[in-house]
């Protein structure tokens, strides 16, 4: 029994590849996830960058709800588990790995912290240390969006970490 809400069904098969898979990024060169990370980056810059953090909160757990539905239907309508291709997991999961950075991402060096978070997601999601893989068998858009969620907040940490203990985070 689907369990998907019956809006998300009465989608057309098109619409849900579409979106799932970034209107076809997904499904270009050899590395789907990192064309699907860089988008991610575009999306973050555009949306999330100067949005105040009560409305960056809300609207990232907008996107990553819409996300696990979309996902879990372009699982079922394309008939494979967690396909490379769709890589609408990774857009909506790279603004949590910037959560409380904005003050930095303001400062001169703004441009390194988001190239290392870029490489420390990828790093994470490619890895799926700490038991993040165990998410990906979660089934459904949940199993999809769960373990990029997870390697986005591991990221998160990190980069707070590193601003700490570096001199990147001086502004």
């Amino acid at each position: 029994m689907n369990r998907q809400p019956l809006w998300i069904r009465a989608l057309p098969t098109s619409w849900i590849i579409n979106l799932s898979t970034l209107w076809g990024l997904g499904y270009v060169g050899k590395a789907p996830g990192t064309l699907g990370s860089a988008a991610g980056l575009i999306w973050f810059t555009v949306v999330f960058y100067y949005m105040p953090f009560a409305f960056y909160l809300i609207f990232v757990a907008l996107t990553i709800y819409l996300a696990v539905l979309i996902c879990g239907e372009g699982e079922a309508r394309m008939a494979k588990v967690d396909p490379p291709e769709m890589v609408l997991d990774e857009l909506v999961a790279i603004p949590l790995c910037f959560i409380g950075l904005q003050p930095i991402l303001y400062g001169p060096n703004a441009w390194m912290v988001i190239l290392l978070g870029f490489l420390l997601f990828r790093l994470f999601d490619i890895l799926k240390p700490f038991g993040i893989s165990r998410l990906q068998k979660i089934p459904g858009g949940q199993g999809v969006v769960a373990d990029d969620v997870a390697a986005a907040l591991v990221t998160c940490g990190c980069l707070h970490l590193i601003i700490a203990l570096t001199p990147i985070g001086q502004l």
